[in-house]
């Protein structure tokens, strides 16, 4: 079992389609549209936008290594991820499933008016 690092984070999550890298206060933000993920400074851990239910869910059933954020932000679905308490392949799928919530909705070709 290979463990999750930040080295492997930040290049998962700058290979999804359309992500960036940006100082955010203390940490580093990748963002399509919007922010899907943080990076802390010092590397263990991470933070991801998830949908409570999907929170609720990785908290569940990898409780040593997701844990909501013990705040207003933490209620909309925000989770900490523990690095070290990860493998490579979880944090893979949850990188992807946060960035998902970030990516711009397909363009739907406008109807005409006539």
């Amino acid at each position: 079992m290979t463990v999750a690092t930040a080295q492997q984070f930040r290049k998962i999550a700058l290979a999804l389609d359309g992500t960036s890298e940006a100082p955010h206060f203390d940490r580093a933000a990748f963002k399509v549209r919007r922010i899907y993920a943080t990076l802390a400074a010092d590397g263990k851990s991470a933070n991801l936008r998830f949908t409570p239910d999907e929170q609720e869910l990785k908290c569940l059933t990898a409780p040593d290594g997701f844990e909501r954020i013990a705040n207003a932000w933490g209620l909309q679905g925000w989770t900490t991820v523990t690095l070290k308490a990860v493998t490579s392949d979880e944090l893979k799928a949850a990188l992807e499933t946060a960035w998902r919530h970030a990516v711009p909705p397909p363009n739907k070709a406008k109807k005409s008016r006539i």
